[in-house]
């Protein structure tokens, strides 16, 4: 069995730098800060797409095909229901980004 696993497993990895990470987050974070968090569905998809576009899982490389005005919509229901629940809402949030973000993550 061990053989098997072997041969059928390759090789997983991130390639990309600590720099340009850390460009595209300064970046993602200040057009969240002057808008005041209306444009956070780009920044969250302009640093999720380059994230994806370094990741390769059993030797396939993530490829991100989500947009920012697909996320648009669903993130503005999303913070009206946080107001509207004083808050509680919040608790799901990231729960519903994480599924809006895997439903538009696939091997290139």
């Amino acid at each position: 069995m061990g053989e098997i696993q072997s041969n059928m497993s390759t090789e997983s990895y991130f390639d990309g730098g600590l720099l340009q990470l850390i460009g595209w987050q300064i970046l993602g974070g200040l057009v969240t800060f002057l808008t005041l968090g209306i444009c956070f569905p780009w920044a969250f998809c302009m640093v999720y797409r380059w994230e994806a576009k370094h990741t390769v899982i059993n030797g396939k490389r993530l490829e991100f095909d989500g947009t920012a005005v697909q996320l648009f919509g669903k993130w503005i229901l999303w913070m009206i229901l946080t107001v509207i629940t004083l808050g509680i809402y919040s608790f799901w949030l990231n729960i519903k980004l994480k599924q809006w973000k895997v439903k538009h993550t696939h091997f290139a």
